[in-house]
């Protein structure tokens, strides 16, 4: 399960909830209790591993230096 982020309109508090992509859940802020939490838009991160010594980055362009090598 995705975890999504709300934002309190009332204190301003972000808050993480772990939950089903097509909840409706009705998540009280846990800051200040208001029930006025508005879904935030948020980026992810993953972690890519090279799977050997010799193999070239699929995410950045040849010829520079990758920032993913020695993951």
């Amino acid at each position: 399960m995705p975890i999504f982020e709300y934002k309190c309109a009332d204190c301003g508090k972000v808050s993480e909830f772990l939950e089903k992509a097509d909840s409706r859940a009705d998540h009280p802020c846990p800051a200040c209790g208001s029930k006025n939490l508005k879904k935030q838009f948020s980026t992810f991160s993953a972690v890519v591993k090279q799977s050997s010594a010799g193999s070239k980055c699929h995410t950045c362009p040849s010829g520079g230096n990758c920032p993913h090598s020695g993951l």
